[in-house]
Order: structure tokens, then C-alpha cells, then sequence
């Protein structure tokens, strides 16, 4: 008999310093039961995951010490070379040894669903490949609870990831999104680097039309998170501000 891999979603508070919220508020008690009998993890952080097991801890007493958990985290390409798919797909499918083995494990995020805009979905595929039952778990997802706040259209919708860094590609591609919404009437969602939150919407303000909409989502699951939406002409008479150090998501309809 093989294990099964959990996907076991975390909080939206990593970051953000002074924002630990109620582990009990946003998890449900099966979650936090689950993740307190795994003994094996796959991470995208191992030392997030510590803080993570921490927190369930003060709840449902860990199974086994956390300092004998078997933590490991998820393979990194290397940085300026050739990509070995090879190596790289033999590391992805021996994270997979403790459920071969016949041992459940969890797999967990830095912060929301493990798999959705995050490297644990290639885990995800291994496991699918190597027949290993793969059991999503409820939790807080930073895009779709956005989504739902936006009034945007949530019924055809896309995640784009990060926008270029550069200006000239960055203002060239929030275009190209904004004619794809417009032409498609889909919601484009997107997400930036936090200290770069007021870079972002500068580019918005400046790149897209008056009538197109825009909605920031800004510290979901916190005390003082919000969501926002108006128009692009909205939004510039209004001179409001987001701060650069939390996390946000930012949504666009054309």
C-alpha cells in the first residue's frame, strides 16, 4: 500500500511581521488534525514550515517532536545553468520515497494552497505518475478569495503570475492583458513582489485605460486586510495608496 501526499494549506500571514493570525480561524480543525500526524513533508520553506507546525502544535499535539520530522524541501534549478530535467525529475520523484513507502506525507506552501501559482504542482504530477492518491485539503487561497471580492468577472478568469520587471515590458504586457480582458471578458489576476506593490500599480494607473477596472486585494486573511474596486479613472482621482509590505492581488477587467 502507497501513502497518500496532502496537500495541506498554510496561512496568508508569512511576512508579515506582527500578523500571526488564529490558525483556527482560517483552517478548518480536519486540516490542522491532519497536518499534526504527518511525520514526513515536502516545502517550499522548510524553515516556514517549522513556524507553520509551531502553530498547529499549540493545538493538536504534534504526533512526533518537531525536531524528528522529516522536512525537505523542494527542488531549486540552478541559477544561471542549462536546466537538467533529468536530475531535476529524479529529484521530484524522491521526495516521493516516504509515500512509496507506504507513509502519508504533506505537502505545504509558504503561504495559501500548495500547487496554485507555486512549485509544489510538479510534485503534484510525480505523484500522479507514480499512482500516489494526491488529497487536496481546504484552506485560504489568496487568488480566488480576491477574485470573489472583486466583483470582477468570475466566471472566465486567468492567473498571469508577475509582470517584467522592466518599465518599457512591464507597460507593453499590462496592454497586451488589458486587450485580452476586453476582447475575452476574462478577469486577468497577477501578483507582485510586496516591496514592489506601489511600482505595480503606478504601471497600472499609467498603462491602462480610464474605463478599465481594477481591483487590489491587500493583506487577505489579516485584521486589516481589504479589497478595493473602481475604475482605472477611479482609482487615479482618488490617489490612494497600498502598502509595500504586504502581500497583494491585483485584478484587472477590460
Amino acid at each position: 500500500m502507497k501513502g497518500r501526499l496532502y496537500l495541506v494549506p498554510n496561512t496568508l500571514d508569512f511576512g508579515v511581521e506582527g500578523e500571526a493570525v488564529d490558525l483556527q480561524q482560517v483552517l478548518p480543525l480536519h486540516v490542522i488534525q491532519t497536518a499534526a500526524r504527518l511525520t514526513h513533508w515536502a516545502a517550499e520553506s522548510a524553515k516556514t514550515t517549522r513556524a507553520f507546525l509551531k502553530r498547529v502544535d499549540a493545538i493538536v499535539p504534534l504526533a512526533q517532536p518537531l525536531q524528528s520530522l522529516q522536512i525537505i524541501e523542494l527542488p531549486r534549478a540552478p541559477k544561471g545553468r542549462a536546466a537538467d530535467l533529468v536530475n531535476q525529475n529524479q529529484a521530484w520523484n524522491a521526495l516521493l520515497s516516504p509515500a512509496l513507502a507506504g507513509i502519508d506525507m504533506g505537502l505545504i506552501s509558504e503561504a495559501g494552497l500548495p500547487a496554485v501559482a507555486d512549485p509544489g504542482a510538479l510534485l503534484v504530477a510525480a505523484a500522479h505518475e507514480a499512482d500516489i492518491e494526491v488529497m487536496p485539503m481546504s484552506g485560504p487561497s489568496a487568488l480566488l478569495m480576491a477574485l470573489s471580492a472583486s466583483g470582477l468577472n468570475g466566471q472566465s478568469f486567468a492567473f498571469v503570475g508577475y509582470l517584467p520587471v522592466e518599465a518599457p515590458a512591464r507597460n507593453a504586457r499590462i496592454r497586451e492583458l488589458e486587450a485580452t480582458s476586453a476582447r475575452q471578458q476574462q478577469t486577468q489576476l497577477m501578483i507582485e513582489t510586496p516591496y514592489r506593490n506601489s511600482t505595480l500599480l503606478q504601471a497600472l494607473l499609467t498603462a491602462l485605460r480610464p474605463q478599465t477596472r481594477l481591483s487590489i486585494s491587500c493583506g487577505l486573511s489579516l485584521e486589516q486586510g481589504w479589497t478595493r474596486s473602481a475604475t482605472v479613472e477611479q482609482w487615479r482621482s482618488s490617489g490612494e495608496r497600498i502598502p509595500d509590505k504586504i502581500p497583494a492581488v491585483f485584478a484587472i477587467l477590460g
